[in-house]
């Protein structure tokens, strides 16, 4: 499996932790593999996919929000 860092704003970080103690999954890098695999998932599925909207896929954000990730 591949390793990635990452920052993340605090505010996701503590939902993260909270997600975690409540039980909803063992651990934290569970929580965030699955977290990220759902938004990936809910991103191609969310409409159609426009080929020329692809490339600025990076500058933009995922969901065109540059601040952060939205899942």
């Amino acid at each position: 499996m591949s390793k990635a860092e990452i920052t993340i704003p605090e505010h996701l970080e503590m939902r993260i932790a909270q997600l975690v103690e409540k039980g909803e999954f063992l651990n934290r890098e569970e929580a965030i593999e699955d977290l990220l695999s759902t938004g990936i998932k809910a991103y191609k599925t969310s409409g159609p996919v426009d080929e020329d909207d692809e490339a600025g896929f990076e500058d933009d954000g995922m969901m065109g929000h540059d601040d952060e990730y939205v899942f």
